[in-house]
């Protein structure tokens, strides 16, 4: 039987432990949730539900096909959390790569997008299975271009509309293919996990709550975690810690003089707006060689003209030195200072104007029109860790030092999940939960939630962190 007084500490607010908090909650354990911001999930910017990670043309098959998996999960997870728009992928004319190199990978997902369905019938989210990708000639997008964008496109053809007739059609290999990878909304995630975490009574979260140090009880073998929280410092005895604390991982290994390979990186997405854009878009991708001028353009719509770009050039998205490895002495990788002044909050509006200005310009490259887009507030932006000493590593969960010392070590938000079902496995194993007890999937908490309110959460969460409240709305 598990222990009904089993107490579960949680250290980090971020995409990982907040749902982490959720997942365990509902099965009733005492889950205690730190977290030194205001809010929780406000961390790198998440803008794309890698349903195959096709963005990704360095990473091996056999990690899109756990990206895949994972992006099914949580999309069944949190579907208001879900644009339900497609991904267009394009290569440049002048990018070594081919738009055929692809194919292999796109048979394969859709592959095992199939099997997944003759799992669980409740995995197709993703539309249907013939439908997950599509490949377009340029003689297909030509006559595409003549015919009218709409305000709801209900295919793939319908969706390329408005690719035809604004991007350089010779500026581009084909063919061009669109995929079924939808988009991830930061704010409505975070509008979804707390209002949802508001309802568990087991459930206590400390948000602007600083913890200063963890250590274990040899006697107990226990964890005693000291925190900071309204001026007060206070400590309390937990059965099993998590540390979920992004790209700070690192200090808490040190407290408790844990070594550990990671990579820590700072990036950011730009925020800007279309002027008199009505137009329907699908996400776009340019391919590129990753920190090179021609790296990867990112071109990501919102409701009411908005669009978030990325450009993985140093001067745009990537930084010079934004990306640090730990030490032997250190499991915390060091950012320079600079880093760490963007990220409480203190950007310079000099480096905002010039890095939206070089994403922009980035973006207008392959879409002419887009040199109208106008910066309308800071960036999304924050730094993300990643497990090892592999920079494209992108399908990661849970590591445990300890059996009752979890790291959650997601790079992507589809991995949250993954993550989750392991920790449970491991409380199942330490005897803290019902070894009968299954995995779970149905979690009454987010059934009461409905779009109105995560709205409207998530519009006081853009207000709150300084961002056009057009960025809470579905897209589509």
């Amino acid at each position: 039987m598990s222990k009904i007084s089993t107490k579960i500490a949680i250290v980090g607010g971020g995409v990982a432990g907040s749902s982490i908090a959720l997942y365990l909650s509902e099965i009733g354990l005492d889950v205690t949730l730190f977290e030194k911001g205001t809010s929780l999930v406000n961390g790198p910017p998440i803008c794309h539900l890698h349903a195959g990670g096709n963005l990704y043309r360095e990473i091996s098959d056999e990690q899109c096909v756990t990206l895949l998996k994972q992006s099914i999960e949580l999309l069944r997870f949190l579907p208001y959390a879900v644009d339900f728009r497609p991904t267009v992928i394009a290569v440049p004319i002048d990018d070594e790569g081919s738009p055929k190199d692809l194919c292999h990978r796109l048979h394969l997902l859709q592959a095992e997008y199939q099997k997944l369905i003759e799992l669980d019938s409740s995995n197709k989210v993703l539309g249907e299975v013939e439908d997950y990708f599509k490949t377009f000639t340029r003689e297909d997008l030509e006559e595409l271009k003549k015919a009218t964008p709409l305000k709801n496109p209900k295919n793939l053809d319908e969706w390329m509309i408005p690719v035809t007739q604004n991007i350089d059609l010779d500026k581009v290999k084909y063919p061009l293919v669109m995929v079924q990878e939808y988009g991830l909304n930061i704010f409505r995630i975070a509008a979804t996990l707390s209002l949802s975490l508001e309802k568990l009574v087991n459930a206590k979260i400390y948000t602007q709550t600083k913890v200063n140090g963890v250590k274990r009880n040899n006697y107990t073998n226990n964890w005693e975690v000291k925190y900071q929280r309204k001026n007060e410092t206070k400590s309390e005895m937990f059965d099993f810690i998590i540390n979920a604390a992004g790209f700070k991982s690192g200090e808490i290994d040190d407290m408790l003089g844990y070594k550990r390979e990671r990579l820590v990186e700072f990036k950011a997405a730009y925020v800007t707006k279309w002027e008199g854009c009505e137009t329907i878009w699908p996400e776009v991708i340019f391919h590129g060689q990753r920190g090179t001028p021609k790296g990867m353009a990112q071109f990501t719509p919102y409701p009411d003209g908005y669009f978030q770009l990325h450009g993985m050039t140093n001067a745009i998205t990537l930084f010079e030195d934004g990306l640090v490895k730990s030490s032997t002495e250190s499991a915390q990788p060091q950012l320079h200072q600079r880093f760490i002044e963007k990220i409480d909050k203190k950007w310079k509006f000099s480096d905002v104007k010039q890095r939206s200005k070089l994403a922009i310009e980035h973006v207008a490259n392959f879409i002419p029109a887009f040199q109208k887009g106008e910066i309308t507030s800071k960036p999304l932006y924050g730094a993300q860790q990643i497990p090892g000493q592999d920079a494209s590593l992108r399908a990661s969960d849970v590591s445990f030092e300890d059996e009752s010392y979890a790291r959650c070590e997601i790079v992507k938000a589809s991995s949250v999940l993954s993550m989750a079902d392991d920790i449970f496995r491991q409380l199942q194993k330490l005897g803290l939960l019902e070894s009968d007890k299954q995995i779970p999937r149905d979690f009454e908490s987010m059934k009461s939630r409905n779009e109105v309110e995560i709205q409207e959460y998530a519009k006081k969460l853009c207000e709150e962190r300084g961002y056009p409240v057009s960025l809470a709305y579905r897209y589509i």
